[in-house]
């Protein structure tokens, strides 16, 4: 098992990975969770999927475990920006405008992290193992990015795995429950925090 983060500049290097990662994507969350997103040839994508963007994969033997995009808050591309901060502006009609307690900011060092999944295939003794890879990664590359902290919307209960994995994560919004009865909340990571 190995984590690798994409980027347009080296896509090319890594095969068919970001299709991959993309169809894993489309497994989970039109496949599992029935969300209503842009999709073509078995891979999900949206707006933010652009060269500003970063993705990190957890792979094994050219399967995607689990992957999550990382976006700069200072992205911009038409009229979007990032997802938190769009959905805040009333542009996103799925995702409630009340999710963060204060406006969402706009700053080099803080990126957004979105689209995070873990495979179904992903059989239960091997979950956090792969949970922790993401993590890592995705902490790795953040801060080589310029990060400093990371907001992203995750499941209710996930800042319990959070502290489990040594992220510190605070929450940043209120619980919301979605269509399909699943509830997240917006958070905060701070990457300062986490050394190793």
């Amino acid at each position: 098992m190995q984590a690798t983060t994409l980027s347009f500049e080296n896509i090319h290097k890594h095969g068919e990975l970001f299709a991959n990662m993309l169809r894993a994507r489309h497994t989970t969350f039109i496949g599992r969770n029935n969300w209503d997103l842009p999709e073509a040839n078995g891979m999900e994508y949206d707006q933010y999927d652009t060269p500003a963007s970063r993705w990190v994969a957890v792979h094994d033997f050219g399967q995607v475990l689990a992957g999550v995009r990382l976006t700069p808050t200072i992205a911009k591309c038409g009229v979007y920006t990032y997802m938190i901060r769009d959905a805040q502006l009333g542009l996103l009609e799925d995702i409630p405008s009340n999710l963060l307690w204060e406006k969402a900011p706009v700053a080099s060092h803080i990126w957004e992290s979105s689209r995070v999944f873990v495979s179904q295939s992903v059989p239960a003794k091997l979950r956090l193992r792969v949970q922790i890879s993401l993590i890592n990664e995705m902490v790795t590359s953040a801060r080589s990015l310029g990060a400093t902290s990371l907001l992203g919307i995750i499941p209710e209960h996930s800042p319990r795995l959070a502290r489990r994995t040594g992220l510190d994560c605070q929450t940043a919004g209120p619980i919301l429950t979605t269509g399909d009865g699943e509830s997240s909340v917006c958070v905060n990571i701070n990457l300062a925090s986490k050394l190793h």
